[in-house]
């Protein structure tokens, strides 16, 4: 599964796709999850990779044979 959220349809000008997405939620094609949160003047994201970032470099630890 794949995460995406309603503010990408906003931003390249979708319109009138809330009763589209309830419609899906409601069947079950599509799983609804509340905004992420954290501290305010946080950044908060979601990956579908665990990524270790380091001073020199970025590793994804995530990856393996399965993914």
């Amino acid at each position: 599964t794949l995460a995406f959220c309603k503010r990408w349809l906003d931003r390249i000008g979708c319109t009138k796709y809330q009763m589209a997405l309830k419609d899906l939620c409601d069947k079950g094609a599509v799983e609804a999850y509340p905004p992420l949160v954290d501290v305010k003047g946080c950044y908060t994201a979601q990956f579908e990779h665990t990524l270790v970032l380091r001073p020199t470099c970025k590793e994804v630890i995530s990856r393996g044979d399965d993914y």
